[in-house]
């Protein structure tokens, strides 16, 4: 089924190819300066950090949902082995396999794809079963350090969690900018929360996944309008699920990495940093979240940690 019209219009309207040349890979993350990391710096108040990662285990969100994304399968490979002879150091080394986007993750530029295209124009056949992804693989992305705004999407509405199905409008996110007293600038990395983590720290993997709140539609021209560099949230699926509109699946992710060329992070728990901008009144912070640079990767582990 082609994508609807509706779809095509949002894209020219946000549509970033060749902003930054047309050899750019890395696409939004061009915004994050020296300056914008400078300013972000100044945000540090206290040096608390609260990590923003899901622990990566056996028993991760992974419930099945899309094949082959599979959860962390730890092996030790050797256990106390005296490499060198009897009486020398021991060593114990471990192995993972897992889908480099099981857990907390960024999903590269060329996760997703759409007309045969990927961001900046590029054929969307340049990504290859022994190639992997020729251009805008997760190892291309620029360092991810940059001012951190959480919009508290529930909170700012007096509630835990917004309901499975709930389509985050670009009015959510205007009234969560408000709630938090802060206003989200160029060169930001923005977080959404909606509380569904919660139900998936509650033991209901199938839940967490559906029905889910998630970003609609409509708000890619929101960050687009306010050049923010990267978005993440606290769901499985990044944007609402089911989808609002009819058959028309993942446009938040199309029209984000491939018309953008914007990074987008999902299964990040910001509950903890819920709490804390709570007490503390501030909801802007400094933020890590460097992606593994595996070569040709369309997505990659994170471990954020936010610096108040």
């Amino acid at each position: 089924m082609a994508l609807p019209a509706e779809f095509h219009e949002i894209s020219k309207r946000v549509n970033n190819w060749g902003r930054w040349g047309a050899d750019d890979e890395t696409g939004t993350l061009n915004l994050i300066t020296d300056e914008v990391v400078r300013a972000a710096a100044a945000e540090v108040r206290t040096g608390r950090r609260i990590p923003l990662a899901l622990p990566l285990e056996e028993d991760g969100v992974q419930a099945g949902l899309i094949p082959g994304r599979i959860n962390p399968l730890h092996t030790m490979v050797q256990i106390n082995q005296e490499l060198f002879g009897p009486g020398t150091v021991a060593c114990s080394d471990d192995a993972v396999t897992m889908g480099l986007q099981a857990g907390t993750h960024w999903d590269a530029l060329t996760h997703v794809s759409h007309s045969g295209r990927i961001y900046n124009g590029r054929p969307a056949d340049t990504i290859t079963a022994h190639g992997r992804a020729a251009f805008s693989g997760i190892d291309k992305a620029a360092p991810i350090v940059s001012r951190g705004v959480l919009l508290d999407v529930a909170r700012a509405k007096g509630l835990d969690r917004l309901p499975g199905g709930h389509a985050v409008t670009p009015e959510d996110l205007v009234e969560a900018e408000e709630f938090g007293g802060t206003t989200v600038r160029a060169g930001d990395i923005v977080l959404v929360r909606t509380g569904q983590v919660q139900v998936y720290l509650a033991g209901d993997k199938h839940g967490y996944g559906f029905p889910s709140p998630g970003l609609s539609v409509r708000t890619p021209e929101w960050f687009h309008a306010r050049d923010v560099a990267a978005v993440a949230n606290d769901t499985l699926t990044f944007e609402v699920f089911p989808p609002e509109i009819e058959n028309l699946w993942l446009p938040v992710h199309a029209l984000h990495l491939v018309e953008m060329g914007m990074h987008q992070g999902q299964n990040w728990n910001l509950e903890a940093l819920s709490t804390a901008c709570a007490e503390t009144g501030r909801y802007a912070f400094l933020l890590s979240a460097m992606p593994e640079p595996f070569v040709g990767a369309v997505g990659t582990p994170v471990a954020p940690v936010a610096v108040l």
